[in-house]
């Protein structure tokens, strides 16, 4: 599914209400686009320690629909990991991380790139130790 609203019909299909009632739940999983525009961005909300660790402490354990059903945040979530990957699984976080090379500026030596071109956009004398 491309978009949240794609994946809040699916849930008010699945749990009743109105697509709105789960649109906020879906907006937020989605909400890493906007900082990385391609499947990347799912590294950061679409894996198990962002459902156990960050959903519910931001968005509350469950949702009330029109209906005035109660449907768990998780669930909903969960769903949403496994339509984006056909049903098959739900990553972990280390599924993402272990793909991403390691480089000195994560362990405090050096600057990451990004920082390199703040600095040069802002035309200040910048010299970094290492850029990787």
């Amino acid at each position: 599914m491309a978009k949240p609203i794609y994946h809040a019909k699916s849930s008010a299909q699945k749990y009743g209400g109105k697509p709105e009632d789960y649109l906020e739940i879906h907006e937020f999983m989605d909400s890493s686009k906007s900082v990385f525009p391609d499947n990347r961005h799912r590294a950061l909300t679409h894996n198990s320690w962002f459902l156990n660790s960050i959903l519910e402490r931001v968005l509350g354990t469950t949702v009330t629909n029109s209906e005035g059903k109660g449907v768990s945040v998780r669930t909903i979530g969960e769903d949403h990991i496994l339509e984006d990957y056909g049903h098959n699984f739900i990553p972990s976080a280390q599924d993402y991380l272990q793909e991403i090379e390691y480089k000195d500026w994560m362990n405090g030596q050096g600057i990451p790139s990004s920082r390199v071109k703040v600095q040069a956009k802002r035309n200040k004398t910048f010299i970094p130790f290492e850029v990787d």
